[in-house]
């Protein structure tokens, strides 16, 4: 059996890659970097990897509308893991060169969004020269094109490089969230701490349309995690939505809710039930407990059935 293959959005040292440390069998061996994430997306759908991580939701910036789109666009493929990885920054240097001497420093845009008010204390009147990614600032530094760069950490392990400010991050607690995407339909086994992801669309623009979702769920006790709205395509006003919420498929009030939303919408995409990364147990109302489904199912069956005494045992058992 062929080993596993991770596709990343590269080069090597980037958040995508610190996610993949995360996983047990991606050795830095097994990693095929790629330049955006519809790349990744398809080296999975061809087989050319077994798996992608990409970055889904970021908790300064919100939603990845490309992933988000990628995903959506993208048939056969299933969410199996969840990995959060902590926004942080570190400030380097070439080796041998002073935090005075720094005038000029390259980073990603939004690097520098995030570390831009420690930047301008420790670096007052400082230039800023763009990067493409968070590892290419670095390696502008490298190429001798800057004094300074706003890297990842651990980044002076892949390049020639001395870390002279560590935890530039200007909000101490932004996180990226990342999932882990691959073409088996294989559910993985419920944990108790899980999430599901699906896309929805709506079938009709009018008033009260998304509160009649949105109800598939709040009716059942399914608590959202992340409701993203984005443009189908075809025209002006109509909308898919990213939904993450609490549960595993084989939950019973979870399979309830995906059936609403089947008979509601025109499109249901069921993205994968997976082990949440926070591993925190769900809590339901035990009104919304699988036996309360079952039985209730199984009143119903008895009725249909014309089992004598079929509602009255369930009343009585209420």
């Amino acid at each position: 059996m062929p080993e596993p293959i991770y596709s990343y959005l590269g080069p090597a040292g980037t958040f995508t890659w610190v996610a993949l440390d995360q996983v047990p069998d991606a050795a830095p061996e097994r990693r095929r970097a790629v330049t955006n994430v519809g790349e990744a997306l398809d080296d999975v759908v061809s087989g050319r990897a077994t798996a992608a991580m990409i970055a889904i939701e970021n908790s300064i910036e919100g939603g990845v509308t490309a992933a988000q789109d990628a995903l959506a666009g993208t048939p056969g493929l299933r969410i199996v893991g969840e990995h959060l990885v902590p926004v942080d920054f570190v400030l380097v240097t070439r080796p041998g060169t002073a935090l005075a001497d720094v005038r000029v420093v390259a980073a990603h845009p939004v690097a520098y969004a995030q570390t831009h008010r420690r930047l301008d204390r420790e670096l007052p009147g400082h230039e800023h020269l763009i990067a493409t990614s968070n590892v290419a600032a670095p390696q502008l530094l490298v190429d001798g094109k800057v004094d300074a760069a706003v890297a990842p950490p651990g980044i002076e392990a892949l390049l020639p490089v001395q870390v002279v400010a560590t935890e530039l991050a200007d909000n101490r607690e932004a996180v990226t969230r990342f999932v882990l995407v691959s073409a088996s339909h294989a559910i993985p086994e419920r944990t108790g701490a899980d999430k599901t992801s699906v896309v929805v669309e709506l079938p009709h623009d009018r008033p009260g349309g998304l509160v009649e979702m949105l109800e598939q769920f709040a009716t059942r006790g399914v608590n959202l995690s992340l409701l993203t709205s984005r443009p189908i395509g075809d025209a002006l006003g109509r909308y898919r939505f990213v939904i993450d919420f609490e549960g595993h498929i084989r939950d019973e009030r979870v399979a309830d809710a995906l059936l609403g939303l089947k008979r509601f919408s025109p499109s249901v995409t069921y993205l994968g039930s997976y082990p949440a990364a926070d591993r925190r147990a769900i809590e339901a109302a035990p009104r919304y407990d699988d036996a309360v489904f079952i039985e209730a199912r199984d009143w119903l069956r008895g009725i249909l059935s014309g089992e004598p005494g079929a509602a009255d045992a369930a009343a009585a058992g209420a």
